[in-house]
């Protein structure tokens, strides 16, 4: 696998996997009626990832890619059905409130990750990351309390279990460092790609939607895909002080796009948002200096 261990090469490269990743949601506006067919998403896009995944590691590592498997151990599994239930939560919260609602939620990842971690791996918050996390939960609250619009509520939640579905898959690979990272995304493609197939058997739907939006399921899984590869690229070379506020390109980006009256959405924050992240983003800045001042690193790979 391709690694930059220069940071001022690194760095431009982790942004432009943001950047990627931002991009989502303007996806996910851009189809027609995306909350008539979930499980058609979740399908595509699920598939998407699987393939292109095992590809990209087959180019890597050769035949021999399909050995990872071997080593995924219970933690890529467990890491994988979070990641899952991530991706499947997403659709659900963002067709349901605003995408600046439900990117806001995503961002409070690496607090849900640290009480995870705590509780589950014995992981010690220190006084300073639980000052971050109450932040963040304050602006979460003011979030919360300005979803008052029908169903708004309920992307709101969504958008919270999407969180967490990504934070089990943060907190999995801490629990099992050697578990093949790439691997557990893969099964995280697969497992929504098969509990989509049962739902769609289930309540007897149709496996595709119209080629408009199978075509735009297929774009966010490729998106989502290229972000991770590049991303691990460059990931190695960079603190996760940086990588944590380079993350928030995906947050910034993912908002600005659906507001931009240029792609025609329009999509404006509400004050409560406004605020609510406002108070995210001070969480995130002060979490970003408490991991530079330790000074750690991760990376995907």
């Amino acid at each position: 696998m391709i690694e930059l261990k220069n940071e001022k090469i690194a760095i431009p490269v982790v942004l432009f996997a943001g950047l990627l990743w931002s991009f989502g949601p303007l996806v996910v506006r851009y189809m027609d009626s995306p909350d008539m067919v979930p499980w058609q998403y979740i399908f595509g896009r699920g598939l998407t990832i699987f393939i292109l995944l095992n590809l990209y590691l087959y180019f890597e590592e050769g035949l021999n890619f399909y050995k990872n498997y071997k080593k995924i151990g219970r933690s890529g599994i467990i890491g994988g059905c979070g990641l899952g239930v991530a991706m499947i939560s997403f659709i659900y919260s963002i067709t349901n409130t605003s995408a600046a609602i439900t990117l806001l939620c995503l961002a409070a990842m690496p607090f849900f990750t640290a009480i995870l971690a705590y509780l589950f791996l014995k992981e010690k918050i220190s006084v300073n990351v639980w000052i971050s996390i109450l932040i963040a939960t304050i602006g979460i609250i003011i979030m919360a309390i300005g979803n008052t619009e029908k169903n708004s509520l309920i992307g709101f939640l969504f958008g919270i279990s999407s969180s967490i579905g990504f934070s089990i898959f943060s907190v999995s690979l801490r629990w099992r460092k050697e578990t093949p990272k790439f691997t557990t995304v893969a099964v995280a493609g697969l497992f929504c790609f098969i509990f989509a197939t049962l739902m769609i058997l289930i309540t007897q739907q149709p496996f595709f939607s119209t080629s408009y939006n199978s075509s735009m399921f297929s774009l966010h899984g490729v998106l989502v895909c290229l972000g991770l590869i590049l991303y691990s690229i460059g990931s190695k070379a960079i603190p996760a002080a940086e990588l944590t506020l380079l993350s928030l390109t995906e947050v910034i980006g993912g908002i600005f796009w659906v507001w931009l009256p240029l792609f025609g959405i329009n999509e404006i924050p509400s004050t409560n948002t406004i605020v609510g992240g406002f108070f995210l983003f001070i969480s995130l800045i002060y979490y970003s200096l408490i991991m530079r001042w330790n000074k750690r690193y991760i990376a995907l790979n």
